[in-house]
């Protein structure tokens, strides 16, 4: 049963398959992987990886563009199946295209209810940290990521053309 962990260094090469079922320069939402991030050797790997871990620390600066976000990573025993984030908050750029909550799930792992079961976890988690709804965006002819928004209470507000192109965008009330 697919069960959501903090990221760890040590599902380097599970995530490194992953990454290869996608293509190396593939988009994967809620990973939280910049184009400069090193995930190839070890040291950058782990490097990232904590990285990830601090955005969630709002005691800590973050960096421009950013926003804070936990970060969770999606796996059913020691094989990497995808990602999901929360950011704590919005800025322009997430409030106009990217929304509170990205995910994204390897296409072998996909058609199994992963998604929905991890985006459940996390809007459990959103309401801990006091939010009373969140907002989910994904692209037009994205159906099974409509379907697992919608499954999970998601209202449609508007579809509009954004900086990375046109995007659904759902609010979902906690």
């Amino acid at each position: 049963m697919p069960e959501l962990i903090a990221p760890t260094a040590g599902l380097h090469s599970s995530w490194l398959a992953a990454r290869a079922e996608w293509g190396d320069d593939a988009h994967m939402d809620g990973a939280g992987l910049g184009s400069d991030d090193d995930v190839e050797t070890p040291e950058g790997f782990a490097a990232w990886v904590e990285r990830l871990r601090g955005y969630a620390d709002r005691t800590l600066p973050i960096e421009q563009g950013r926003v804070h976000a936990t970060y969770w990573w999606i796996v059913e025993g020691d094989t990497y199946l995808g990602a999901i984030d929360l950011r704590h908050y919005l800025n322009a750029f997430l409030l106009d295209a990217g929304g509170h909550i990205g995910y994204s799930v390897r296409p072998s792992a996909r058609g199994r209810g992963v998604a929905g079961r991890a985006l459940t976890a996390v809007l459990h988690e959103a309401r801990v940290l006091g939010m009373d709804r969140v907002l989910l965006t994904c692209d037009p002819d994205n159906t099974a990521s409509i379907r697992t928004i919608e499954r999970a209470g998601g209202v449609l507000e508007d579809v509009r053309d954004t900086l990375i192109g046109p995007k659904r965008r759902y609010w979902i009330d906690l």
